[in-house]
C-alpha cells in the first residue's frame, strides 16, 4: 500500500509539474520607451485609441507608483537594471559611458573591441556587446533553464537599448546603422545575419519613411496639451528656420545625419515596430512549448525631448503616433503566437525634465549647471590647499574622478581630498547633495538621495565625489531637455503588464524598477537573475 501510494504521489507531481509547464505563455514582450514620463500616460489620455496605452492601462495591471531607485537615470543603467533585476551597484552599468581612471580612456556601456560589425560595412557600429554588464537578466535565465531552447531577441535604434535587455546568452540583439540604413549585430552573437533581417534590410523601409513630410497625426486643436508649435524651448533642426510642423524628412534628412534623422522623428518607432514583426516572424517567436522573449526598446521619444523638451506638440505628435504602433504591435504578437499566450510589460528606461528655461519664465526654480566653471574652481582649490596640479581627471555624470595615484604620492590620502572637495562643493550654486566614494563604501544609506547614489555606485568604474543637482537644474542647453535626476521627473515611470493570465486593475504600492525582473521569474517559473536585488511584485492572476 505504501508503494502504491508513493506511485501515485509521484504521478502527481510529474503531472502538476506537466500542467504549469503548458500554463507558461508562449511569448513574453517586453516594451521599453525611452524617456517616457508616468504622466504622459495621463496627459495624452484623451488623445490615444482604444486599443495602444488603453488597453494596457484598464486590461492589464498598472503600478502607479513604479520608480527608479538609484542615479544616474540614464539609458544604459534603465535597460540594464529592468531585465537583471537589479541597479548599477551591482551590474556595473554605471552610465552610457564613464572614465576608466587606470588608462584615462571613456569606456562605452556597451563597446567590445573583441568582436566585429554583422551586417554593414560600417565599421564601429558593431563592435559592441554585453560583456560590460557584470550580471545575468532573465533571458539569460530563461535561456538556461529550458536548455536555450527558448529564444530571446532585443531590437532597438540604440545599441545599448538592443543589447543590455537581450543579455549574454541571447540569440541575437540587433539595433540601426544610419549609415548603412540596416538592422545589424555583432559577431558577438552571429557571423552572419539570419536570412529573414537580410530581406527585410532589403526593402530599406528607413529611408522609404525618410520620403515622407512629418505633419500633425490630429487636427492642430487636439494638440492643447502642449506648448504653441512655435516656441523659445525647442531647438530646429539643420535646413529649417524654426521647429515648427510640417517637416519635409526628404530634405531635412540630408542636412541632419542622413538616415539617422529617423531616430528624431515618429517614424523611429514605426521602423522599431517593422523590425519587432519581422524578428517575431522570422524566428517563428511563440510559436512552441517553450517560453520566448522580445526585448524591444521605442528610442524615438528620447532623441525627440531632447531635442523639442516635455511640452512640445513634436513629442506629444510622437506619443500619439507611438500609440498606434502598440496598438499593432499588441495585435500582431497575439495574432501570430495566440490571444492569451502573450504577457507584454511597458515601462520606460528613465523620464525627462521639463525645460529649465520654461520653468524660469514661469518664475519657477530651475537652472543650468556649466561645469567648466565648476572644474577651474577645483582646480584652483586643490593648488591654492596643497600646491597640486592635475589632481582632477574629469567631471562626468555629476561625477569628480581624482587621480589617486598623484594624490597619494604627494603623502595625502584621497579621502581627505575627498572630503575636502565635498565640502566646497556643497556651497556651489545648483548643488543639493554631495557625497564621496569613501562614504558610499563605508556606510550604509537607507533613505533619500544618497541611497539613490549608493545603488548607482559601483568603485572601479564611478568617480571620487557624487553630485545631486537641485531640482530641475541640468547640465544642458537653453532648449529640449534631459535626464539624469534622482528627482520624480526622471525616475517616475510607466509599469504596465498585460495579457496572458494577467487581471485588470492598479496599485499604488511602491514598486521599484529592479523589481520587474524577479516579478517577471515568478510569472515564468525562472531563478531570478544571479544578482537580483528587487522584490518580486503581487501581479494578480486569472485562475
Amino acid at each position: 500500500m505504501k508503494t502504491i501510494f508513493s506511485f501515485l504521489l509521484a504521478l502527481a507531481t510529474v503531472k502538476a509539474s506537466i500542467a504549469q509547464t503548458t500554463e507558461l505563455p508562449k511569448l513574453v514582450i517586453g516594451i521599453v520607451v525611452d524617456q517616457m514620463r508616468y504622466d504622459y500616460l495621463g496627459k495624452y489620455w484623451n488623445d490615444y485609441g482604444n486599443d495602444g496605452f488603453k488597453k494596457l492601462v484598464q486590461q492589464g495591471y498598472s503600478f502607479q507608483n513604479a520608480a527608479y531607485n538609484y542615479v544616474p537615470t540614464y539609458t544604459g543603467p534603465g535597460h540594464a537594471s529592468i531585465y537583471t533585476g537589479t541597479t548599477p551597484a551591482r551590474h556595473g552599468i554605471i552610465s552610457n559611458d564613464w572614465h576608466n581612471r587606470f588608462n584615462g580612456k571613456d569606456v562605452y556601456c556597451a563597446s567590445d573591441s573583441t568582436v566585429q560589425t554583422v551586417g554593414s560595412s560600417t565599421v564601429a557600429v558593431g563592435k559592441m556587446s554585453p560583456r560590460n554588464m557584470l550580471s545575468t537578466t532573465v533571458g539569460d535565465e530563461l535561456k538556461i533553464a529550458t536548455n536555450k531552447r527558448s529564444k530571446v531577441i532585443g531590437v532597438a535604434l540604440k545599441d545599448r537599448a538592443a543589447i543590455l535587455p537581450a543579455g549574454h546568452i541571447a540569440d541575437g540583439a540587433y539595433w540601426f546603422d544610419g549609415e548603412s540604413g540596416n538592422f545589424v549585430s555583432s559577431t558577438f552573437y552571429m557571423k552572419q545575419l539570419p536570412e529573414w533581417l537580410v530581406k527585410f534590410n532589403a526593402e530599406q523601409k528607413a529611408q522609404k519613411y525618410l520620403e515622407s513630410t512629418w505633419n500633425m497625426l490630429l487636427p492642430e486643436d487636439r494638440y492643447d496639451e502642449s506648448l504653441a508649435d512655435q516656441n523659445p524651448y525647442e531647438s530646429s533642426f539643420k535646413g529649417k528656420d524654426a521647429p515648427v510642423f510640417p517637416y519635409d524628412l526628404k530634405v531635412l534628412a540630408p542636412l541632419n545625419g542622413g538616415m539617422n534623422m529617423i531616430r528624431t522623428t515618429p517614424f523611429g518607432n514605426s521602423l522599431t515596430l517593422d523590425m519587432a514583426k519581422a524578428a517575431i516572424t522570422g524566428e517563428n517567436l511563440g510559436k512552441d512549448q517553450f517560453t520566448d522573449l522580445l526585448c524591444v526598446s521605442f528610442s524615438s521619444p528620447d532623441y525627440i525631448g531632447h531635442k523639442f523638451g516635455t511640452e512640445a506638440r513634436e513629442l506629444q505628435d510622437c506619443y500619439l503616433r507611438l500609440d498606434r504602433d502598440l496598438a499593432e504591435l499588441i495585435r500582431f504578437a497575439e495574432e501570430a503566437a495566440g490571444k492569451g499566450e502573450v504577457i507584454f510589460f511597458l515601462t520606460a528606461d528613465h523620464g525627462g525634465a521639463t525645460v529649465p528655461a520654461y520653468l524660469m519664465d514661469l518664475r519657477a526654480q530651475g537652472g543650468y549647471m556649466d561645469y567648466s566653471p565648476m572644474k577651474d574652481s577645483v582646480n584652483n582649490w586643490l593648488k591654492t590647499t596643497y600646491k597640486a596640479e592635475n589632481w582632477l581627471l574629469t567631471i562626468t555624470n555629476e561625477q569628480l574622478y581624482l587621480n589617486e595615484n598623484s594624490i597619494q604620492a604627494a603623502g595625502k590620502t584621497v579621502e581627505e581630498i575627498e572630503i575636502f572637495l565635498a565640502n566646497k562643493l556643497m556651497y556651489y550654486p545648483g548643488i543639493q547633495q554631495v557625497l564621496t566614494g569613501t562614504q558610499l563604501r563605508r556606510e550604509e544609506f537607507t533613505r533619500d538621495i544618497g541611497a539613490l547614489i549608493q545603488r548607482g555606485y559601483f568603485p572601479p568604474r564611478s568617480g571620487n565625489v557624487m553630485l545631486a543637482l537641485q531640482p530641475n537644474w541640468m547640465e544642458y542647453s537653453r532648449t529640449g531637455t534631459t535626464h539624469g535626476s534622482p528627482w520624480c521627473y526622471d525616475t517616475r515611470v510607466p509599469m504596465l503588464w498585460y495579457g496572458w493570465k494577467i487581471q485588470s486593475g492598479s496599485t499604488t504600492t511602491s514598486f521599484s524598477i529592479d523589481d520587474i525582473a524577479p516579478s517577471l521569474s515568478i510569472l515564468l517559473d525562472l531563478p531570478f537573475p544571479n544578482a537580483t536585488t528587487g522584490k518580486p511584485a503581487s501581479i494578480p492572476l486569472k485562475n
